[in-house]
């Protein structure tokens, strides 16, 4: 692979909530030094939804010699609304390009799933779930998303290549339909369940067989036993509060795997490597939302539903980088060792 990244969260925001409640200049440098130094990681895909947190981070790692994905990740807006915050984030991208930083701009990912007016349903669960209802109709359904998708597409494409100078792509999933002469990079959020393991690899296959170069974004899973089987949905094993959508707690008791989430990031990055895939990112470093509680009821241990290489703490810093509030996984060391190598 050309660029070895991971994606790192600044923090999502819907409804004017932030998932990652405190985000310090100095602790998100430190951070991306671990990830260029001791993950080798030559990119990284910065994800969110506030412009501001964005630059911060992008500035920080394009400091560091990272190859830099700006990428804004609207929840449950509008098409006006989504469409400012990619004009704002990508006068930002410009600026940090022009100052010699290598960017890539990512106009959103999963539009139509994560966000209103592209799908049926009040949230995401919802347009799932009416998405893939009445398996009678559901081709159709399907076929149907990019003819609302890419004329949103072409509109924001070009208010950002106005604006930005550099490379631009999308993230999606396949189902979407995305209209690719629009993009300079063929991005997908690949993600292996049981179900398509089989045919996995082929896949991927096809998509590096055309002319433009192929990331995979978003791939990746949980922390319990099994999650790997059901990968897409691993981390639907959380109950969330009703009105703010924050997870709560674990549906249920789930044992700790850290070493099946390992081998399964391992063998994607394999056959992303081996198969021609130009850039790949894990997802992701850090799910700040879902702390390890490692005491009390296995239950309120979110971790276990996090698909972060590192798990973070509410009230104690880790060992392995002291002063820092979190611990690596045996992930950590997996992409560290593909990368490496």
């Amino acid at each position: 692979m050309r660029a070895k990244g991971i994606c790192y969260d600044t923090g999502f925001l819907r409804h004017g909530v932030h998932s990652r409640a405190h985000f310090d200049s100095d602790l998100v440098l430190r951070e991306l030094e671990i990830i260029r130094d001791d993950l080798h990681c030559t990119a990284v895909h910065l994800t969110g939804g506030d412009p501001e947190r964005l630059e911060l981070a992008a500035r920080h790692a394009a400091g560091l010699g990272l190859e830099v994905w700006f990428s804004p990740y609207p929840l449950e807006l509008t098409a006006d609304e989504i469409l400012a915050l990619f004009t704002d984030c990508a006068e930002r991208a410009e600026r940090l390009r022009a100052e010699g930083a290598e960017v890539v701009f990512v106009t959103g990912v999963e539009l139509s799933l994560m966000n209103r007016g592209f799908l049926e349903g009040g949230s995401a669960e919802e347009r799932v779930g009416l998405l893939l209802a009445d398996p009678a109709g559901r081709r159709e359904r399907l076929a149907a998303v990019g003819a609302r998708l890419n004329p949103f597409l072409r509109e924001a494409v070009a208010a950002v290549r106005a604006r930005f100078g550099g490379r631009v792509t999308y993230a999606a999933v396949q189902f979407e339909g995305v209209d690719w002469d629009l993009f300079d990079v063929m991005t997908f959020e690949l993600i292996r369940s049981a179900e398509v393991a089989g045919v996995f690899r082929e896949g991927v296959r096809t998509l590096t067989a055309g002319a433009k170069p192929v990331a995979v974004t978003g791939f990746g899973t949980a922390t319990w036993r099994g999650s790997g089987e059901v990968a897409p949905r691993s981390m639907e094993i959380v109950e969330t509060d009703p009105v703010t959508g924050a997870p709560v707690r674990l549906d249920g008791v789930y044992e700790r795997d850290e070493a099946g989430q390992a081998a399964y990031v391992a063998e994607l990055l394999d056959i992303f490597d081996s198969e021609g895939v130009d850039s790949a990112f894990p997802f992701l470093f850090a799910l700040h939302s879902h702390p390890h509680r490692p005491d009390g009821d296995p239950r309120d241990d979110l971790d276990l539903a996090s698909l972060g290489i590192v798990k973070v703490y509410e009230d104690r810093d880790g060992t392995t980088y002291p002063g820092l509030p979190w611990e690596p996984k045996a992930a950590f060391a997996a992409v560290a060792g593909h990368y490496r190598a």
